[in-house]
């Protein structure tokens, strides 16, 4: 299974997004102060996110991202998929070619995780996320840390 930063931090930046959408636009320079990701990562999460349809940008002063259909509409397993991330635990990435062109011993059960896997992302939305008193606390810490100090530790670590 390769879940990679690249996956997390773009959960991290579209729940960030989520927590603030009542704010109108955000700029990336927003939430890379929030979360402690350099903007130009954030810039090529978000150039996926875009064609996948899962982030709107708007342009001009004021102008930043915002969610294209609202948090109850995107699944953690939506935003994962957009950055091409993969939820395959086979070693074969699903093809079934592990052993010498064969299926291996193990394929059907690192399949059946994949599966579960997928089908657990994809029940938790952003609404979800948003709802979760642990999530507001740490959005709570960070907003006042981020109009104070600056330091921002990332929201990441609690997904």
């Amino acid at each position: 299974m390769r879940l990679t930063t690249k996956g997390r931090y773009a959960v991290t930046a579209m729940l960030d997004l989520a927590l603030h959408e009542d704010q109108g636009p955000i700029t990336l320079a927003d939430i890379s102060a929030r979360q402690g990701v350099s903007v130009s990562y954030l810039e090529q999460l978000f150039a996926k996110l875009r064609r996948s349809k899962l982030v709107e940008s708007v342009r001009g002063p004021g102008g930043g991202y915002r969610l294209a259909g609202g948090p109850a509409n995107i699944s953690v397993a939506q935003i994962v998929e957009a950055v091409n991330d993969s939820m395959d635990a086979t070693r074969c990435l699903g093809k079934g070619d592990c052993q010498q062109g064969d299926i291996c011993l193990t394929h059907h059960l690192w399949t059946d995780l994949s599966t579960r896997l997928r089908d657990f992302l994809g029940e938790i939305t952003l609404a979800d996320l948003v709802s979760r008193d642990d999530i507001q606390r740490v959005r709570a810490r960070q907003d006042k840390s981020n109009c104070s100090s600056g330091a921002v530790l990332p929201l990441e670590r609690i997904i």
